[in-house]
């Protein structure tokens, strides 16, 4: 797909460049339609300045100007850089060059086809080109006019013709200027379009790795298990455990279809998990959850925080060894600070134990939070800890 992308953008280029180097050729050649002609416009070294001037001006705009200044709102210096483009077209004047250079051309042919037909003066007896029928050959009234014409023909002239303005080749440049912004700003929405996607797939490839990681049938097992040895030895938690297990799985299939959820529904999904969480729990195990701040009127995106806290309980819990789990949660005005450390027993590597929810929820702040965020995550010799630090 990217590929075939790719390609075709190559193709509208290449195919666009292609119309553009024909122009010249097509007005240059209107009155002699031949090939030796079109081969002399191809060869003069003003069709490819001509050419060659707005392939420049036109990446140059797309690709690093309007990326770096338009679009960060610079103006003012995008304009000067603009009118100093434009300084060089007046300058190198590419549309008038390659136009004088046809004409004469053009001229020196029509001079070698006449040929020097002399016919004598009837008062003075003497011939001379004010004697031709038609005047002065052409080429000489163009040297007449472009003293600069006066050259041989095997040099060049000169790049600027003080005193003239080369209108067209300035109307050309700012069309390419145009469709260089237009070309990039296409580019940015294209690519807007294709992270908000992303961004989609990705909330409900991460929706569903939580279904899959929690709400699966080994989770189901336990906990009902749990609840069942609840309900025989007639435990009072027994119907609240039941009510907890309902909570969560409400909370999964229902609110995570929203963009953003009030704090405290993800705290309480928490607090539920973490209690179902407490009937597998051993005396080795210390667990503490804090949390301190106003939750009541914060949001934040469904489950951004029950992947951290998941993968505590799947890597930070022995059924041989001491652990503690550490779950802090902090609320401020404009600001939510999150943190999670458990203790490390299979010795794994950092990248290894992030699994696919945390590399999802990864990017999913920094498409909802982009600059507004800091997620760490750090891992010594027997912690695994998680900072996330969210401006609202």
């Amino acid at each position: 797909m990217i590929v075939s992308k790719k390609a075709t953008n190559i193709f509208i280029h290449a195919a666009g460049w292609l119309v553009f180097f024909g122009f010249p050729l097509l007005f240059m050649n209107r009155t002699q339609q031949s090939s030796s002609s079109t081969y002399a416009v191809i060869q003069s070294p003003y069709y490819w300045l001509f050419c060659l001037t707005y392939i420049f001006m036109f990446y140059f705009n797309a690709w690093f100007l309007v990326p770096r200044f338009v679009f960060k709102k610079n103006y003012f210096v995008y304009g000067l850089i603009v009118l100093l483009l434009s300084g060089c077209v007046y300058f190198l004047q590419p549309f008038d060059n390659l136009l004088l250079h046809n004409l004469a051309k053009e001229k020196q042919t029509a001079t070698a086809t006449i040929g020097p037909q002399l016919i004598p003066n009837a008062d003075s007896g003497t011939v001379g080109p004010k004697n031709l029928p038609f005047g002065p050959l052409p080429h000489e009234d163009l040297r007449m006019q472009d003293p600069s014409l006066k050259k041989p023909s095997n040099q060049i002239i000169f790049i600027h013709q003080s005193g003239n303005i080369d209108m067209v080749g300035l109307f050309i440049f700012i069309i390419v200027i145009g469709l260089g912004i237009a070309m990039s700003t296409v580019q940015k929405w294209q690519l807007t379009e294709q992270m908000v996607i992303r961004a989609e797939a990705e909330k409900a490839h991460a929706e569903l790795s939580f279904l899959k990681a929690q709400i699966n049938p080994h989770f189901l097992f336990n906990t009902l298990n749990n609840i069942y040895a609840l309900s025989v030895t007639d435990s009072e938690h027994t119907s609240e455990s039941i009510m907890k297990l309902s909570n969560i799985m409400r909370y999964v299939t229902d609110e995570v279809t929203e963009d953003f959820v009030l704090l405290q529904s993800e705290v309480d999904c928490i607090n539920d998990y973490i209690d179902l969480q407490k009937l597998r729990l051993g005396k080795k195990t210390t667990l503490d959850f804090t949390v301190s701040g106003d939750i009541n009127h914060q949001k934040v995106p469904p489950l951004v925080l029950m992947t951290f806290i998941e993968n505590v309980f799947k890597y930070g819990v022995s059924k041989h060894e001491a652990s503690n789990i550490n779950i802090i949660l902090q609320t401020s005005p404009g600001k939510i600070l999150f943190a999670c450390e458990n203790t490390i027993f299979d010795n794994r590597p950092a990248s290894g134990r992030k699994g696919i929810g945390i590399s999802n929820t990864r990017r999913r702040l920094q498409h909802i939070y982009p600059g507004k965020h800091r997620l760490t995550i750090t891992q010594d010799n027997s912690t695994f800890r998680v900072e996330l630090e969210i401006d609202i």
